[in-house]
């Protein structure tokens, strides 16, 4: 995969109090691209990361509906990646 790809797969990492107790576990929560696929998530978290990754789940987060000043809008729908790397590996986005 080049390295373009590569940068543009993965938007940012999800910190959050659920996400940072996953990491417990090896797990961490990445916004990806909706157009990206698991295979694409995993070359990507190896490539910029350094980790085996063992697992990837991935979720579409449908966008919320809004209000404001009295005219209805709508949030982006955006994609989740939850990646499991293995054993004794971890991965700081607290520094992304």
């Amino acid at each position: 995969m080049n390295q373009e790809k590569v940068l543009k797969t993965l938007l940012a990492p999800i910190v959050s109090e659920k996400t940072t107790m996953m990491s417990a576990n090896n797990q961490y929560a990445f916004k990806v691209r909706t157009d990206s696929n698991k295979k694409e998530i995993k070359s990507a978290v190896e490539e910029l990361f350094g980790v085996d990754v063992v697992n990837v789940t991935t979720s579409n987060v449908k966008g919320k509906k809004k209000v404001f000043k009295g005219k209805i809008g709508r949030r982006v729908n955006w994609k989740k990646a939850i990646v499991k790397v293995s054993e004794g590996q971890m991965i700081d986005v607290s520094a992304q």
